[in-house]
Protein backbone atom coordinates (compact mmCIF):
# COMPACT_ATOMS: atom_id res chain seq x y z
CA UNK A 1 0.00 0.00 0.00
CA UNK A 2 1.39 3.60 -0.87
CA UNK A 3 0.16 6.50 1.39
CA UNK A 4 -1.98 9.54 -0.41
CA UNK A 5 -2.49 12.79 0.90
CA UNK A 6 -5.51 13.71 0.00
CA UNK A 7 -7.39 17.89 -0.53
CA UNK A 8 -8.27 18.70 2.70
CA UNK A 9 -4.13 17.15 4.02
CA UNK A 10 -5.45 14.16 5.42
CA UNK A 11 -3.78 10.86 4.60
CA UNK A 12 -5.58 7.57 3.17
CA UNK A 13 -3.75 4.71 1.39
CA UNK A 14 -3.57 3.46 -2.24
CA UNK A 15 -4.51 -0.30 -2.70
CA UNK A 16 -2.70 -1.15 -5.46
CA UNK A 17 -4.01 -4.27 -6.10
CA UNK A 18 -7.81 -2.73 -7.06
CA UNK A 19 -5.86 0.70 -7.90
CA UNK A 20 -8.18 2.86 -5.43
CA UNK A 21 -7.91 4.51 -2.46
CA UNK A 22 -9.43 3.76 0.34
CA UNK A 23 -11.23 7.48 1.22
CA UNK A 24 -11.79 10.06 -1.62
CA UNK A 25 -8.45 12.31 -2.83
CA UNK A 26 -10.51 15.63 -2.60
CA UNK A 27 -10.75 15.16 1.13
CA UNK A 28 -10.58 11.97 3.57
CA UNK A 29 -12.42 13.12 6.48
CA UNK A 30 -14.12 15.49 4.34
CA UNK A 31 -16.05 12.54 3.13
CA UNK A 32 -16.03 10.92 6.43
CA UNK A 33 -18.18 13.82 7.28
CA UNK A 34 -20.13 14.71 4.75
CA UNK A 35 -20.92 10.99 2.87
CA UNK A 36 -21.58 9.42 5.96
CA UNK A 37 -21.75 11.08 9.44
CA UNK A 38 -24.35 14.14 8.36
CA UNK A 39 -26.51 12.05 5.48
CA UNK A 40 -27.09 9.67 8.45
CA UNK A 41 -28.42 11.83 11.18
CA UNK A 42 -25.54 11.15 13.09
CA UNK A 43 -26.16 14.36 15.16
CA UNK A 44 -30.04 14.23 15.68
CA UNK A 45 -29.43 10.57 16.67
CA UNK A 46 -27.30 11.67 19.42
CA UNK A 47 -29.87 13.73 20.59
CA UNK A 48 -32.01 10.39 21.60
CA UNK A 49 -29.11 9.17 23.85
CA UNK A 50 -28.18 5.82 21.81
CA UNK A 51 -26.37 5.19 18.10
CA UNK A 52 -25.64 1.93 16.71
CA UNK A 53 -23.21 2.04 13.95
CA UNK A 54 -22.75 -0.37 11.34
CA UNK A 55 -19.15 0.30 9.18
CA UNK A 56 -18.88 -2.02 6.23
CA UNK A 57 -15.62 -2.18 4.81
CA UNK A 58 -14.17 0.02 8.02
CA UNK A 59 -10.39 0.44 7.40
CA UNK A 60 -8.79 2.74 9.26
CA UNK A 61 -12.00 3.78 10.93
CA UNK A 62 -12.24 7.52 9.79
CA UNK A 63 -15.94 7.03 8.91
CA UNK A 64 -17.23 5.80 12.06
CA UNK A 65 -14.51 7.91 14.33
CA UNK A 66 -15.79 11.41 12.55
CA UNK A 67 -20.13 9.96 13.57
CA UNK A 68 -18.78 9.43 17.25
CA UNK A 69 -16.81 12.90 17.18
CA UNK A 70 -19.94 14.73 15.73
CA UNK A 71 -22.24 12.44 18.31
CA UNK A 72 -20.21 13.32 21.57
CA UNK A 73 -20.67 16.65 20.59
CA UNK A 74 -24.23 17.09 20.16
CA UNK A 75 -24.65 14.62 23.54
CA UNK A 76 -21.55 13.91 25.35
CA UNK A 77 -23.72 11.37 27.53
CA UNK A 78 -24.48 9.67 24.34
CA UNK A 79 -24.54 6.23 24.08
CA UNK A 80 -22.48 4.84 20.77
CA UNK A 81 -21.95 1.08 19.31
CA UNK A 82 -20.11 0.65 16.48
CA UNK A 83 -19.55 -2.48 14.78
CA UNK A 84 -17.04 -2.75 12.06
CA UNK A 85 -16.57 -5.54 8.99
CA UNK A 86 -13.34 -5.05 7.71
CA UNK A 87 -11.57 -8.26 5.62
CA UNK A 88 -7.85 -6.41 4.83
CA UNK A 89 -5.41 -6.85 8.34
CA UNK A 90 -3.18 -4.69 6.41
CA UNK A 91 -5.21 -1.60 6.41
CA UNK A 92 -6.02 -2.61 10.57
CA UNK A 93 -2.08 -2.08 10.68
CA UNK A 94 -2.02 1.36 9.20
CA UNK A 95 -4.30 2.96 11.98
CA UNK A 96 -0.94 3.74 13.40
CA UNK A 97 0.51 5.04 10.95
CA UNK A 98 -2.14 8.36 10.10
CA UNK A 99 -3.05 10.80 12.50
CA UNK A 100 -5.99 12.18 10.66
CA UNK A 101 -7.96 15.36 12.62
CA UNK A 102 -10.97 13.42 14.38
CA UNK A 103 -10.92 13.89 17.68
CA UNK A 104 -11.83 10.39 18.72
CA UNK A 105 -9.40 8.74 16.46
CA UNK A 106 -6.60 8.72 18.70
CA UNK A 107 -8.62 5.60 20.71
CA UNK A 108 -8.37 3.79 17.49
CA UNK A 109 -4.28 3.85 18.33
CA UNK A 110 -5.58 0.79 21.01
CA UNK A 111 -6.52 -1.29 17.68
CA UNK A 112 -3.49 -3.54 16.81
CA UNK A 113 -3.38 -6.91 15.46
CA UNK A 114 -1.87 -8.62 17.90
CA UNK A 115 1.20 -9.61 20.07
CA UNK A 116 4.43 -10.48 18.96
CA UNK A 117 5.48 -13.49 18.03
CA UNK A 118 6.20 -16.08 20.66
CA UNK A 119 10.05 -17.50 21.30
CA UNK A 120 8.76 -20.49 20.09
CA UNK A 121 7.66 -18.28 16.96
CA UNK A 122 10.66 -16.36 17.12
CA UNK A 123 13.02 -19.77 16.55
CA UNK A 124 10.90 -20.99 14.06
CA UNK A 125 11.59 -17.87 12.01
CA UNK A 126 15.32 -17.72 12.70
CA UNK A 127 15.45 -21.07 11.56
CA UNK A 128 13.49 -20.18 8.02
CA UNK A 129 15.64 -17.19 7.41
CA UNK A 130 18.90 -19.64 7.87
CA UNK A 131 17.36 -21.30 5.13
CA UNK A 132 15.84 -19.12 2.98
CA UNK A 133 19.55 -17.17 3.07
CA UNK A 134 20.71 -20.31 1.25
CA UNK A 135 18.33 -20.94 -0.81
CA UNK A 136 19.19 -16.95 -1.92
CA UNK A 137 22.11 -18.10 -3.37
CA UNK A 138 20.30 -20.46 -5.96
CA UNK A 139 19.19 -19.54 -9.27
CA UNK A 140 15.40 -20.79 -8.43
CA UNK A 141 15.10 -18.85 -5.51
CA UNK A 142 11.71 -16.91 -4.87
CA UNK A 143 11.21 -14.26 -2.59
CA UNK A 144 7.43 -15.52 -1.96
CA UNK A 145 8.93 -18.02 0.86
CA UNK A 146 10.76 -15.54 3.02
CA UNK A 147 9.21 -15.90 6.32
CA UNK A 148 7.15 -12.91 7.43
CA UNK A 149 7.12 -11.46 11.20
CA UNK A 150 3.41 -9.93 10.15
CA UNK A 151 2.48 -13.36 8.87
CA UNK A 152 2.50 -14.91 12.35
CA UNK A 153 0.71 -11.35 14.06
CA UNK A 154 -2.24 -12.08 11.48
CA UNK A 155 -2.41 -15.65 12.67
CA UNK A 156 -2.80 -14.67 16.27
CA UNK A 157 -5.23 -12.29 15.88
CA UNK A 158 -7.95 -12.21 19.02
CA UNK A 159 -10.74 -10.33 19.00
CA UNK A 160 -9.76 -8.18 22.24
CA UNK A 161 -7.35 -6.67 19.90
CA UNK A 162 -9.98 -5.75 18.04
CA UNK A 163 -12.44 -3.79 20.42
CA UNK A 164 -12.00 -0.87 22.44
CA UNK A 165 -14.24 1.20 24.96
CA UNK A 166 -14.16 4.58 25.81
CA UNK A 167 -16.75 6.07 28.15
CA UNK A 168 -19.90 4.87 26.97
CA UNK A 169 -17.96 4.04 23.26
CA UNK A 170 -17.99 0.81 22.30
CA UNK A 171 -16.08 -0.04 19.05
CA UNK A 172 -15.61 -3.93 17.78
CA UNK A 173 -14.01 -4.78 14.50
CA UNK A 174 -15.23 -7.71 13.16
CA UNK A 175 -12.13 -9.29 10.64
CA UNK A 176 -13.72 -11.12 8.06
CA UNK A 177 -15.82 -11.43 4.68
CA UNK A 178 -17.93 -8.89 5.29
CA UNK A 179 -20.64 -10.80 3.50
CA UNK A 180 -20.45 -13.68 5.65
CA UNK A 181 -19.45 -12.10 9.63
CA UNK A 182 -22.72 -9.74 8.88
CA UNK A 183 -25.29 -13.10 8.75
CA UNK A 184 -23.69 -13.00 12.49
CA UNK A 185 -25.32 -9.49 13.48
CA UNK A 186 -29.17 -9.22 14.91
CA UNK A 187 -32.00 -7.84 12.93
CA UNK A 188 -33.30 -4.25 12.54
CA UNK A 189 -30.30 -2.81 15.43
CA UNK A 190 -28.60 -0.89 13.51
CA UNK A 191 -29.34 2.97 13.32
CA UNK A 192 -26.86 3.85 10.59
CA UNK A 193 -25.01 2.17 7.88
CA UNK A 194 -21.99 3.27 6.46
CA UNK A 195 -21.49 1.39 3.24
CA UNK A 196 -17.90 1.18 2.06
CA UNK A 197 -16.17 -1.52 -0.33
CA UNK A 198 -14.06 -0.85 -3.36
CA UNK A 199 -16.21 0.60 -6.14
CA UNK A 200 -19.12 -1.82 -7.95
CA UNK A 201 -16.65 -2.02 -11.00
CA UNK A 202 -13.67 -3.52 -9.10
CA UNK A 203 -15.62 -5.36 -6.46
CA UNK A 204 -19.17 -5.92 -7.86
CA UNK A 205 -19.53 -9.03 -5.46
CA UNK A 206 -19.91 -6.35 -2.71
CA UNK A 207 -22.73 -4.84 -4.07
CA UNK A 208 -24.64 -7.74 -4.96
CA UNK A 209 -28.65 -8.14 -3.98
CA UNK A 210 -27.73 -11.07 -0.95
CA UNK A 211 -25.73 -8.84 0.63
CA UNK A 212 -28.18 -5.69 0.06
CA UNK A 213 -30.53 -7.93 1.99
CA UNK A 214 -28.41 -8.38 5.07
CA UNK A 215 -28.01 -5.13 5.10
CA UNK A 216 -31.74 -4.48 4.78
CA UNK A 217 -32.41 -7.52 8.01
CA UNK A 218 -29.92 -5.58 10.66
CA UNK A 219 -31.01 -2.00 9.62
CA UNK A 220 -33.93 -0.70 12.09
CA UNK A 221 -37.27 0.52 10.47
CA UNK A 222 -36.20 4.25 10.72
CA UNK A 223 -32.70 3.30 9.96
CA UNK A 224 -30.36 4.62 7.07
CA UNK A 225 -27.50 3.48 5.11
CA UNK A 226 -25.21 5.68 3.35
CA UNK A 227 -22.59 4.98 0.51
CA UNK A 228 -20.41 6.33 -1.80
CA UNK A 229 -21.55 5.15 -5.24
CA UNK A 230 -24.47 5.91 -7.25
CA UNK A 231 -23.62 2.96 -9.85
CA UNK A 232 -26.97 1.86 -11.30
CA UNK A 233 -26.09 -1.54 -10.58
CA UNK A 234 -25.80 -0.97 -7.02
CA UNK A 235 -29.21 0.99 -6.96
CA UNK A 236 -30.90 -1.94 -8.73
CA UNK A 237 -29.72 -4.24 -6.14
CA UNK A 238 -30.78 -2.39 -3.36
CA UNK A 239 -34.43 -2.02 -4.53
CA UNK A 240 -34.57 -5.69 -4.99
CA UNK A 241 -33.38 -6.57 -1.16
CA UNK A 242 -36.11 -3.91 -0.47
CA UNK A 243 -33.96 -0.26 0.19
CA UNK A 244 -35.50 2.69 -1.42
CA UNK A 245 -32.64 4.78 -2.62
CA UNK A 246 -32.27 8.23 -3.24
CA UNK A 247 -29.29 10.57 -4.25
CA UNK A 248 -26.66 11.71 -1.35
CA UNK A 249 -24.51 14.49 -1.56
CA UNK A 250 -21.79 15.32 -4.18
CA UNK A 251 -18.75 15.15 -2.24
CA UNK A 252 -15.20 14.88 -4.10
CA UNK A 253 -16.97 12.74 -7.15
CA UNK A 254 -18.84 13.78 -10.22
CA UNK A 255 -22.29 12.23 -8.97
CA UNK A 256 -23.97 12.02 -5.64
CA UNK A 257 -23.77 9.17 -3.43
CA UNK A 258 -26.59 7.27 -2.36
CA UNK A 259 -28.63 7.16 0.76
CA UNK A 260 -31.13 4.30 1.45
CA UNK A 261 -33.65 3.27 3.74
CA UNK A 262 -36.99 0.32 4.05
CA UNK A 263 -39.43 0.80 2.28
CA UNK A 264 -42.34 1.41 4.98
CA UNK A 265 -45.95 0.89 4.05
Amino acid sequence: MRKIITADGTETFLNEQVQETYHSQTGAVEEALKKYAIPCKTKELARTGKITILDVCSGMGYNEAMAIDVALEENPDCEIEVIGLESDPKIIEKIQEVDPPIKFFKYYKKISLGAKPRSSERNFLFRKSARVSEERKAPHFSAEIAPSRRDFRYRRLTQKNLELREGKVKVKIILGDARETCRKLPKNYFDAIFFDPFSPKSSPEMWGEAFFKEMYRVLKPTGILATFSCAQMARDNMAKAGLFYDDGPIVGRRGPGTIAVKWTI
